[in-house]
């Protein structure tokens, strides 16, 4: 995990649209690539600042991604729980 973490950080950093607009990607692409949970946030940030974009259209996507993955993490917490806490 050590080594693992660092990359898939810096990943995410260069798959989310810091420095360009999601404007530039291409429309086949642009809803499985507003799964990433900072596409929404970060555009609803830029169309605050500039009043460009379509800010709802993909933080609604990403928050419904967001709750998907919170509930199948808890599902998988609960149910490997006890494992983890006899492995510890």
């Amino acid at each position: 995990m050590r080594q693992i973490m660092p990359f898939a950080l810096q990943l995410w950093m260069y798959i989310s649209p810091v420095v360009y607009p999601t404007s530039l990607m291409p429309d086949k692409w642009r809803n499985l690539y507003s799964l990433n949970p900072m596409v929404g946030i970060i555009d609803g940030f830029r169309w605050s600042l500039t009043g460009k974009g379509e800010p709802l259209t993909y933080l609604s996507i990403s928050v419904v991604f967001i709750v998907v993955i919170l509930v199948v993490g808890l599902i998988f917490f609960h149910r490997y729980e006890s494992k983890v806490m006899d492995m510890l």
